[in-house]
C-alpha cells in the first residue's frame, strides 16, 4: 500500500494550457477553475473579467501576456495549472512554462484549426517529450468542423492523435459529445453545468461505431496483450483500454483528442477527467537529471520522492509590488519548509527561503512548505534568475537551463526629463529580469536606453508597463531592426600596436584569420599560433579585444555573428608587451580581416501567416512579393485562406495597418521569427549609409 504522501504525489498533475491566440485557451482555463470550485463565476475575456488574465494590458487587449499559475482540485486529484500566452511575441512564457510541467492541454480552435502558434508550441513540447492531450474548442461557433480540425491535427501536428469523443450537433446545434470508450452520450441541456448521460442518437450509431473501431485499433496496437485479445475476437474492457491509453499517452505513442465549447462549458468536465486519467503524475515522468556543479560528466538522477534531496527549478521571476523579488519554482524532488536554506549553483550562493506562496494569478496564499509537484512562489531568493536550479546545499545539483530566442526588434527610449533617467534604467532592468526575451542596453554613442524584444506588440506592452507599474512615460523612437554583421569569404590581417613612452613602451602584433560559419553558430575564437610567437598570458586579452570589436560591429555598428576567428600568429616583446597591448592589437586585426572577408548584413526573417477571404488572396500575395517575401503555400480551412510566407522583418513593421487596408479590416496575421538571412548588397549599402547619416557609425 502506498504511504499517504506518495498517494498524494501520484494524484498530482502539473499541466500547462497552450494554444494559438484567440483559440479559447484562457476561457478553457477559466471554465476549469469554475468546475473545480476554484472560482464561482466564470470570467469572460471580452469583458476583461477573467481571473488568470489579470494585468491591465491583458484585459485591455483581450490577450494573455504573461503565464499565470493556479491550483485546483478535481475528484481527489490536485491540478497545478499554468495558463500561457498564445501570441508569438510572448513565446518566452511558453518555453519556460514547458520546463515546469509534466503534461499539456493543447487547445485547438474548431473553426480555425491548427494555427501557427499551435505548431510552434507543439515543436517546443516535442523537444521536451511532453505528454499531451488536445481539446478542440469552439464547436458551437459558425464554421466549426471537428473532423476537419482532427484532419489538420493529424496532418500538421502528429499522426498519433486519436479522437476519444465526437460532437453531437454542430455550430448552434452543438449540445454535447459521445464518449467512444464508454459508448454513451453526454448532453448539456439549456446551459446546465452538468451533462445528462443518455443513449447515443440513432442517427449517429454508424459514425460512432466507425470512430470507436478506429480508436480501439490505435490503442490495441500499443499494447500486446490487448492486441492478442482483439485478434482473438474479444473486445478489451473499458478499464483495460483506459489504462493502455494512459501508458501510450505518457510514452508519447498516442495523443487523446477531446472536444467541446469552453464558453458554454460543454466538455470541460470530461477534459478534466482526461487530464487526471491520461496525463502523468510527477512519479510517471523520468527523474530530473542534472550534473554536479563543476563536473559536467557527473550525472545525478533525483526521483520524484519526498525522501529525495530537494531540487527545484526557477522558471519565472516576478517583481511583486508588495513582496518584491518573487521567484516561481517547480519542485521536482524532496521537500522544503519556509526558513530553510537553498543552494544556487549558478550564483554559487546559499539563500534563505523567507516565505512560500501558492499562486492564483496575481493573488497569493502563504503556506509553510513545498514538496514534489508543487508550483509555488518564493520570497527571499533574490539571486535567482530564470532557469536557475535551487537545491539542497548538502546535495548540489545543476539542471540544464532552457534557451530563449534572441530579440529581433528594438526601440530607443528617452526619459521625459533628465532627472528620470536613472528611474528608467532601473525599471528596464526589472522588466528584463522578468522577461528573458527583453534586452535593455545603454547606447554608448547616443546615451539612449534601447529596448529589444520579439515583436512590435512585445515592445508596446513593455513600454505600457513602464507607465502603469513604474509611473514612467518615456519618449519612444520608431522600431529598429536588430541586424547582424557577418562575412562571406575568408580574410586575414595583422594588427600592430606600437607606442613608445618615456619608460617602458607598448608593443603587440596579432595575425588573425576570419572565415564564415553556418547560420546560428555565433562567434568562435580558436588559437592556432605557435607558443613562441604569443605568450600564453596574452591569449585571453587578444580574445577579449576581438570579441569586443565584433560585438560593437565593424561595418554598420551591429554585432557580428556566424564566423570563426583564428589566431594564426603574432609577436610580443619580453619587456614592452602587456595584456592591454594585445587587447588593442586583436581589435585592430579583426577589424581589418573582417573588411577583407566580404562583409555583409544579416536580417531577421519571419514566418508570416495571413488569414483572409478568397476575394483578398491575390492582393495579399502581391503585397508579400513587394515586401521581398516569398509565398510558401496557401491552404484552405472553411472560408479562410491561410497564406504562409517568408518575409524579412524590416518589411512587415506596421503590417497590421496595411493588412486592414488590403482586406477591408477582415484579414488576420501572425508573425514568428525564424532565422537570420543575408541582406541583398544594394539594400545593405542603403542601411549602412543611413547609419552613417544618423551618426551611429563613424565615417571611414
Amino acid at each position: 500500500m502506498k504511504k499517504p504522501q506518495e498517494a498524494s504525489i501520484s494524484k498530482t498533475r502539473v499541466i500547462g494550457v497552450f494554444a494559438h491566440v484567440n483559440a479559447g485557451k484562457t476561457t478553457t482555463s477559466e471554465a476549469i477553475l469554475y468546475h473545480t470550485g476554484r472560482i464561482h463565476r466564470v470570467g469572460r475575456v471580452d469583458e476583461g473579467s477573467t481571473q488568470l488574465d489579470w494585468m491591465e494590458q491583458e484585459r485591455a487587449r483581450g490577450i494573455t501576456v504573461t503565464a499565470a499559475a493556479t491550483t485546483c482540485q478535481w475528484h481527489g486529484y490536485r491540478i497545478n495549472l499554468i495558463d500561457t500566452p498564445g501570441h508569438v511575441d510572448f513565446s518566452a512564457e511558453v518555453i519556460r512554462s514547458i520546463r515546469a510541467i509534466d503534461g499539456a492541454v493543447v487547445v485547438v480552435c474548431g473553426v480555425g484549426g491548427v494555427e501557427p502558434q499551435t505548431e510552434a508550441v507543439w515543436r517546443h513540447a516535442d523537444r521536451q517529450q511532453l505528454p499531451r492531450i488536445i481539446f478542440v474548442n469552439k464547436l458551437d461557433r459558425v464554421g466549426a468542423d471537428f473532423l476537419g480540425a482532427l484532419g489538420k491535427i493529424n496532418e500538421q501536428l502528429t499522426p498519433k492523435a486519436v479522437a476519444l469523443q465526437i460532437p453531437i450537433g454542430c455550430e448552434g446545434e452543438f449540445t454535447g459529445v459521445v464518449d467512444l470508450v464508454r459508448r454513451q452520450a453526454l448532453i448539456w441541456h439549456d446551459g446546465a453545468d452538468d451533462p445528462d448521460v443518455e443513449s447515443i442518437p440513432s442517427t449517429m450509431e454508424a459514425q460512432v461505431a466507425s470512430a470507436r473501431a478506429s480508436l480501439l485499433d490505435a490503442i490495441c496496437e500499443t499494447d500486446e496483450l490487448l492486441l492478442d485479445q482483439q485478434l482473438a475476437g474479444h473486445e478489451p474492457d473499458e478499464a483495460s483500454l483506459e489504462a493502455a491509453l494512459r501508458r501510450a499517452t505518457i510514452a508519447g505513442e498516442l495523443v487523446p483528442v477531446l472536444c467541446g465549447s469552453a464558453l458554454k462549458r460543454i466538455g470541460v468536465q470530461t477534459l478534466l477527467d482526461g487530464v487526471t486519467a491520461f496525463l502523468p503524475s510527477p512519479t510517471d515522468v523520468p527523474p530530473v537529471q542534472g550534473t554536479v556543479p563543476g563536473s559536467a560528466d557527473d550525472l545525478i538522477n533525483l526521483p520524484a520522492e519526498l525522501a529525495a534531496p530537494f531540487c527545484a527549478v526557477a522558471f519565472k521571476i516576478v517583481t511583486d509590488p508588495y513582496i518584491g523579488h518573487l521567484t516561481w519554482v517547480r519542485v521536482f524532488s524532496g521537500s522544503l519548509r519556509a526558513g530553510e536554506m537553498v543552494y544556487n549553483p549558478r550564483a554559487n550562493a546559499q539563500e534563505r527561503v523567507g516565505r512560500i506562496y501558492l499562486m492564483h494569478a496575481n493573488q497569493r496564499e502563504q503556506v509553510s512548505g513545498m514538496a514534489v509537484g508543487d508550483v509555488v512562489g518564493l520570497a527571499g531568493v533574490k539571486l535567482a534568475v530564470t532557469g536557475d536550479t535551487l537545491c539542497d546545499p548538502a546535495h548540489p545539483l545543476e539542471v540544464d537551463t532552457v534557451g530563449f530566442p534572441s530579440p529581433v526588434i528594438m526601440v530607443a527610449l528617452a526619459p521625459a526629463t533628465e532627472d528620470k533617467g536613472e528611474r528608467l534604467h532601473r525599471a528596464l532592468a526589472r522588466l528584463c529580469e522578468e522577461d528573458p526575451t527583453l534586452l535593455a542596453r545603454l547606447d554608448p554613442d547616443t546615451g539612449q536606453e534601447t529596448l529589444a524584444g520579439m515583436g512590435e506588440l512585445h515592445l508596446e506592452i513593455a513600454v505600457d508597463r513602464l507607465r502603469t507599474e513604474f509611473g514612467i512615460i518615456p519618449q519612444v523612437s520608431q522600431p529598429e531592426i536588430a541586424y547582424r554583421e557577418t562575412v562571406r569569404h575568408t580574410g586575414e590581417a595583422t594588427g600592430t600596436y606600437k607606442r613608445q613612452t618615456g619608460g617602458h613602451g607598448h608593443y603587440a602584433r596579432v595575425h588573425l584569420r576570419v572565415e564564415p560559419l553556418p547560420r546560428g553558430e555565433g562567434v568562435l575564437f580558436e588559437n592556432a599560433s605557435p607558443p613562441s610567437e604569443i605568450a600564453p598570458q596574452f591569449l585571453r586579452a587578444t580574445e577579449r579585444g576581438v570579441r569586443e570589436a565584433l560585438d560593437k560591429g565593424i561595418i554598420a555598428g551591429y554585432p557580428a555573428t556566424d564566423l570563426r576567428v583564428t589566431l594564426v600568429g603574432g609577436k610580443f616583446h619580453e619587456v614592452d608587451s602587456g595584456p592591454l597591448d594585445f587587447h588593442i592589437a586583436g581589435s585592430m586585426a579583426v577589424r581589418e580581416a573582417f573588411r577583407r572577408a566580404g562583409p555583409g548584413l544579416l536580417e531577421p526573417l519571419t514566418s508570416l501567416n495571413v488569414g483572409v477571404g478568397e476575394a483578398h488572396v491575390g492582393a495579399v500575395t502581391a503585397d508579400i512579393g513587394r515586401r521581398r517575401g516569398r509565398v510558401r503555400d496557401i491552404s484552405v480551412h472553411g472560408a479562410v485562406y491561410n497564406v504562409r510566407a517568408r518575409v524579412p522583418l524590416a518589411q512587415v513593421c506596421g503590417y497590421a495597418t496595411d493588412l486592414r487596408s488590403l482586406t477591408q479590416g477582415r484579414g488576420t496575421f501572425v508573425l514568428e521569427f525564424v532565422r537570420y538571412g543575408a541582406v541583398p548588397q544594394a539594400i545593405a549599402k542603403e542601411i549602412i549609409d543611413q547609419r552613417w547619416i544618423e551618426g551611429k557609425i563613424p565615417r571611414r
